[in-house]
């Protein structure tokens, strides 16, 4: 049986972090927890790879060796259960299953009865007697496909079985291979710029190519799994083992997945297992009449109108665990950002101030929350070494992302929440002249060696309805009438300024990842709001208007071009690899910041006046330097004050005290970031 080593002494995570080191019987705790769990899978399964397995055991499975389908689902407390659909012209009671061990029930529908009558694309249901007295139909748990009547708008489940599997030959992408993480944040449904709901297809012909344009080496889909309600983003979902069919089908969505890895791009899942809907006729609500995959007690989630996993049950674990597994195998995906973490992990759900370290090991924390994350890492990494797992965690929970064997939870990310939470706190309450270029160092900065962070100025959450983009911050309805590239507009000068700095400093300094929501690399001017009631139904603003940045006359093409380049020379220079920046300068009276990465300078004016010629800035490396990157720049919508073509000489200083700096001389303009490159010759 194969476990963790565990050290004699101390934690691994302790010894990195002496801050922990009051809690460490706490982190042993859940450290013991975890191989005790573990220990009982490998004993019952063999191995955890084989524990995540139930879609190869539940819903629709054909034997070859039986010439049928097995038809089975965990439904302990149910009293009777039928399976019906088209294949039997929807007779409810017809087809019973009965019950086995576990609270399992089975059906066989042999090839001899059923062989022309359950095929590929039959609608099938079950009807459940729940302990509470109900009879509900219900979608299989476990079904690979759900669709929704058009009439009615109620979801059947689909048997979906081609007669020729997925051609996934050729497809033998590893994300090990790209390097630092450059993702583009998306969702399928809202990628189109025409009004409505966008296809797998339609994302792979014409979005894709546009990723790949722009130098992003991963894409995060989000609202993969099926969810009833569009307008939940994806996040009330109904169906785990299901892509949502509003989009097509699920070979249209491997050929999504199997074309960007043509592409040398990485697919990361948006995965929601923190809750699932409430709904009773699309989801797991009451499945047997009963909470079987909820808490008994506080089961409903109190503040997303959605109900709770009960983490502790092994049950949970194991429908969990395989759906994981199930995407990965079936369906190539290269990693999951875990979505709502910080629900997970605590009680509360995070509706706290984490302003004392004991609120990170108190009893507000759901220790078989954090329980099942790191099984969950477990089986990602056993199974996909190089497989990437992200977490959205707001609080800082420690150790999360400290690998499992020296007791963290295992994830091979944090999101740096932190960081969009910065901006926007300083776009609403400060004026430019007031920014702190300490604050904005430390937040950029203040993360554990070990701890990689994706950081992100903004993300889908800052582009809903409700908040605002930071263009839309800085440029509010100015950007309806005076983005053209003619018009002389102090906001959108300062707007297009800003966007470009924001973007750059974050990241050139927030993490060993970057993170990007689509549109928002040029502005995109609108926020999200999908089809409701309250703005009848429309999709105007759930879409995403690439024609502003492909016309040449408006200025979201200039925002478009820098991001590019921004993207291209942090590939080129393998910045995110480089580990902190080399802080050179905090200039408070000029609100500039120099920093280094090995020989390129980095010169952030943050201010809204000054430009100082013959401004000295000091260098790590002595030498010849030249210009590589200018927001200033015209082509990116820049005033163009600095001239490319300059070579910049150092000199040295020689201080009282014998200790020698050496310097340049550059002309710092405002609202400017410019990287400077040491020539070798």
């Amino acid at each position: 049986m194969a476990v963790e080593k565990i050290s004699q002494g101390h934690l691994g995570i302790v010894e990195k972090d002496s801050w922990l080191l009051p809690d460490e019987p706490e982190l042993r705790n859940r450290y013991e927890r975890y191989r005790q769990r573990l220990a009982e899978i490998e004993q019952g399964s063999g191995s955890i790879i084989d524990f995540a397995n139930g879609y190869k055991y539940y819903g629709f499975n054909y034997s070859e060796e039986d010439k049928g389908w097995w038809f089975r689902e965990w439904l302990p407390s149910a009293r009777e259960v039928f399976l019906f659909g088209d294949f039997n012209g929807w007779s409810r009671t017809e087809v019973p299953l009965v019950r086995m061990y576990n609270g399992n029930w089975e059906v066989f529908l042999p090839d001899s009865e059923y062989a022309y009558r359950l095929v590929h694309g039959s609608q099938v249901k079950l009807l459940v007697h729940g302990c509470d007295g109900s009879w509900l139909e219900r979608i299989p748990s476990y079904i690979r496909r759900a669709v929704e009547d058009t009439k009615t708008h109620n979801y059947n489940g689909q048997l979906w079985a081609p007669e020729e599997p997925f051609d996934w030959n050729g497809d033998n992408f590893d994300i090990g291979s790209i390097g630092s993480l450059l993702i583009y944040e998306c969702h399928v449904g809202m990628a189109q710029e025409e009004p409505g709901i966008g296809s797998y297809t339609q994302f792979t012909e014409k979005i894709l190519p546009r990723i790949k344009e722009e130098g992003y080496n991963a894409i995060q889909l989000m609202a993969v799994a099926e969810h009833p309600y569009y307008g939940s983003f994806g996040y009330h979902v109904s169906n785990f083992f299901a892509p949502s069919s509003r989009f097509g089908t699920p070979e249209e969505l491997k050929n999504l997945i199997k074309t960007a890895h043509s592409m040398g791009i990485a697919v990361i899942m948006d995965l929601v297992h923190a809750h699932y809907v409430k709904n009773i006729n699309e989801g797991l609500n009451k499945f047997d009449g009963s909470d079987i995959y909820s808490p008994k007690i506080k089961g409903d989630h109190p503040h997303w109108d959605s109900k709770l996993f009960d983490y502790a049950k092994w049950q949970v674990q194991h429908f969990l665990l395989s759906n994981i597994k199930y995407w990965l195998e079936e369906y190539r995906f290269d990693g999951f950002r875990f979505d709502g973490v910080t629900s997970m992990i605590y009680h509360h759900h995070g509706y706290t101030e984490f302003d004392d370290r004991t609120k990170f090991f108190d009893d507000t924390v759901n220790r078989d929350g954090l329980l099942y994350l790191t099984l969950a890492n477990k089986l990602v990494h056993s199974l996909r070494p190089n497989a990437v797992t992200i977490a959205e965690d707001v609080s800082g929970m420690p150790g999360m992302c400290f690998p499992i064997e020296e007791g963290g939870v295992g994830f091979d990310y944090r999101l740096g929440m932190a960081i969009a939470d910065f901006w926007i706190k300083l776009l609403k309450e400060q004026r430019d002249e007031e920014w702190s270029i300490w604050d904005m160092w430390e937040i950029m900065t203040n993360r554990l060696p070990e701890v990689k962070t994706i950081a992100y100025c903004e993300s889908h959450d800052q582009a809903m309805v409700g908040d605002k983009t930071i263009a839309f911050r800085l440029m509010d309805k100015e950007m309806y009438f005076d983005m053209n590239r003619t018009s002389k507009n102090d906001v959108i000068d300062r707007g297009i300024a800003l966007h470009k700095m924001i973007r750059l400093f974050t990241v050139s300094l927030g993490g060993q990842a970057y993170l990007n929501f689509m549109g928002n690399e040029f502005g995109h001017p609108e926020w999200i709001d999908f089809p409701r009631e309250g703005n009848h139904w429309s999709y105007d603003h759930a879409r995403r208007q690439w024609s502003l940045a492909d016309n040449g006359l408006l200025r979201y093409s200039y925002l478009a071009e820098f991001d590019k380049a921004m993207i291209a020379m942090i590939k080129k220079y393998k910045i995110l690899n480089l580990g902190y920046a080399w802080n050179l300068q905090m200039d408070e009276k000029n609100h500039t910041i120099v920093f280094s990465h090995d020989d390129l300078l980095f010169v952030f004016n943050w201010s809204p006046f000054n430009s100082i010629p013959d401004y000295a800035t000091e260098v790590f490396f002595p030498g010849r330097y030249r210009i590589i990157l200018s927001t200033d720049e015209q082509q990116y919508g820049g005033p163009d004050r600095l001239d490319k073509k300059a070579r910049f000489f150092t000199y040295p200083h020689t201080f009282p005290d014998g200790t020698i700096k050496h310097y340049m001389q550059i002309y710092n303009v405002n609202r400017c970031a410019t990287v400077y490159k040491k020539m070798k010759k």
